[in-house]
């Protein structure tokens, strides 16, 4: 639509004033020789608006119990251009047995045509008809129409019929009339095929806060709040989710460097290694000390490796870490344990024939390992073992938790975003598969 001022715009048209031939009710055409079908509001019979005589379409003998929320007449602007709404239609579906009806407007210029509003409790978009025809594809488990390079993903297809009316509308129009609707979504968008006596039109619409709608047409009719979630609706949680995100990207790759940074300059030295065999039974006299070793540079990790032949057995291993110069001690154990065998269920394997135990923040020096090993399954004998003693070994316990701790707020951040899209989806064909959708089902959001 062209942008026009209202203070420039031409003299609008004077309506034709009219009576209702089975009422006798005053009736004024506002866009005549544009409308085929008029309503008449005292008696809601369908009268041909394009016969000087308004012959009678459809009889209704009942007065006309439907109210639009926005009332006929009213003026608006949209866009820069001066409407009037001059048609009102309430549209029904019925899904397992439930009817669901919402409310469609027609708005005229007489110098740019129609223009058209639906609203659903307090759920508004703005629609406008289709010279292109959208292209659908229909393998899959859900079919798709593509229009201008965005992909709409299918929402429900339905019979939907026109239930009552009021003013005109551009189209023959009879309460009662029914359409095969199919409706696709990529919110805030909503594509829309309507299909009747083989012809199809398309429509496009785009979800519009109530409180758009209200300024436009004057502000001055009460507007409900939104209930539940529309099929077209934007979800409110995108950008929040999005930013998380984006922070989340961000500390990852630094993490990644930390990490990567660490792994080059660890240098992972062993400073001592041997083998070692253990009887069990001889606890008083197993314990030994190993020969001296040094640990130079900063101050580091120290890691103590053991690898057991443990067969159905364990070993409960006493290490003291002593600076052969202070004195200083740092304790520290580990228990090895590893067991095998058949049951009705199979094979199956307990436990570990090796270990590691890590010291933080060992200064370089000179040290000794006093090692006592203990324990053990009697009848096994003994366990043969080897001990390596490493410096400067990195840790990835702590990027392991810092990743538990960054992922914690992205997931929070998702949560809502998810289950927004499953209220969505839960009333669409799909609702029965709302627990396999994802968050990735929401389109772009403009």
């Amino acid at each position: 639509m062209t942008s026009v001022s209202l203070d420039a715009a031409p003299p609008r048209p004077r309506a034709a004033s009219l009576s209702c031939p089975s009422c006798g009710a005053g009736i004024a055409l506002h866009a005549q020789g544009w409308a085929v079908s008029v309503v008449c509001e005292s008696c809601g019979s369908v009268l041909d608006a394009t016969d000087s005589m308004l012959r009678i379409l459809q009889r209704h003998e009942e007065a006309v119990s439907v109210r639009p929320r926005l009332p006929l007449g009213t003026r608006g602007t949209w866009k820069g251009i001066s409407w009037e709404l001059i048609g009102f239609q309430v549209v029904t579906i019925t899904v397992d047995g439930t009817d669901y009806s919402w409310s469609e407007y027609v708005a005229f210029n007489p110098y740019h045509g129609f223009w058209y509003l639906s609203e659903y409790q307090g759920h508004w978009t703005v629609i406008e008809k289709l010279r292109r025809r959208p292209r659908e594809e229909f393998g899959g488990n859900r079919p798709t129409a593509t229009l201008d390079g965005r992909e709409y993903k299918h929402f429900q297809t339905s019979l939907a019929r026109t239930t009552a009316a009021l003013g005109e509308f551009p189209w023959q129009l009879q309460v009662g009339d029914t359409v095969a609707a199919r409706d696709y979504v990529a919110p805030p968008f909503i594509l829309s095929a309507e299909s009747t006596d083989g012809e199809t039109t398309w429509s496009l619409g785009t979800y519009t806060p109530p409180e758009v709608i209200a300024k436009a047409f004057g502000g001055t009719t009460p507007m409900i709040t939104p209930i539940g979630v529309f099929a077209n609706q934007p979800n409110p949680h995108v950008h929040t989710a999005g930013r998380v995100l984006r922070t989340l990207g961000l500390l990852l790759a630094l993490m990644v460097a930390m990490l990567v940074g660490n792994v080059m300059m660890s240098r992972g030295e062993t400073v001592f290694t041997n083998r070692y065999a253990f009887a069990h039974g001889t606890e008083d006299s197993a314990a030994f000390v190993t020969p001296v070793f040094a640990l130079t540079g900063r101050p580091t990790s120290v890691v103590v490796e053991i690898d057991s032949d443990a067969d159905n057995d364990w070993v409960y291993f006493d290490f003291t870490l002593i600076n052969e110069t202070t004195g200083i001690a740092t304790e520290f154990s580990k228990q090895i344990e590893y067991y095998y065998g058949r049951d009705s269920d199979g094979s199956w394997t307990e436990g570990s024939r090796t270990g590691r135990v890590r010291v933080s923040s060992i200064p370089a020096g000179r040290y000794f390992l006093r090692v006592a090993p203990v324990g053990g399954e009697t009848s096994r004998g003994g366990v043969n073992y080897s001990l390596r003693v490493r410096r400067d070994v990195p840790s990835y316990l702590f990027y392991g938790l810092a990743l538990v701790v960054l992922l914690l707020p992205a997931l929070l951040a998702l949560l809502p975003k998810a289950a927004f899209e499953q209220r969505r989806w839960a009333e669409s064909d799909y609702g029965s598969e709302t627990g396999t959708v994802s968050s990735g089902d929401e389109g772009d959001d403009e």
